[in-house]
């Protein structure tokens, strides 16, 4: 596993490459890589996490960070506290089972409504088949009369290489972070 270091206009941020990149020379072009996210967030707005699972690769690593009070995202999700963090798919199944089986105090009950928007979307590297991809994200959220307002910034590692794409890496800064209920899935 190799480390690099992105350093976005307002935050500062450690990046994983994902390792074991596919071998595969297959070459993805922007709307590729927009029609794919548009997708995922439209499996969340539909509440279909079945088919939002398939969107991720058993190795996926998905981390949120959690701001400190210095303004720094915090770097390391093994060491320092994260808004959410799931070492391989395995957790976000376990998270989904949570939800549709109300066996988490996060369940929202009645069931949120949401709108997840994608903008600028940035292919930042390309590595074979994998994609490095960054893009700002505002969801909309209404539950008990009330909406909610979410954003930040995402960075994915989507893998091309088989019959449909699946994100290997998944890192979310949410950026309005005080907030006065438990964040989920569904809300980045």
């Amino acid at each position: 596993m190799t480390t690099q270091t992105a350093t976005p206009t307002t935050m500062t941020m450690t990046m994983t490459t994902v390792p074991n990149a596919p071998a595969a020379d297959v070459y993805v072009d922007q709307q590729a890589v927009e029609q794919f996210l548009y997708r995922e967030a439209r499996h969340l707005d539909d509440r279909d996490f079945t088919r939002w699972l398939e969107c991720y690769a058993d190795d996926v690593e998905f981390w949120m960070p959690s701001w400190a009070d210095d303004g720094e995202l915090s770097r390391d999700p093994q060491t320092e506290i994260s808004l959410m963090y799931y070492p391989n798919k395995g957790g976000l199944e376990d998270r989904i089972f949570r939800i549709r089986t109300e066996r988490s105090s996060a369940t929202s009950l009645p069931e949120p409504r949401t709108s997840h928007n994608i903008t600028n979307v940035e292919i930042i590297d390309r590595r074979g088949a994998l994609v490095d991809v960054r893009f700002n994200w505002h969801t909309m959220y209404f539950r008990y009369q009330t909406v909610d307002p979410y954003y930040g910034t995402s960075f994915y590692t989507i893998d091309f290489s088989g019959p449909s794409p699946v994100i290997r890496r998944k890192v979310v800064v949410l950026k309005n972070d005080y907030i006065h209920h438990v964040v989920d899935i569904y809300h980045v």
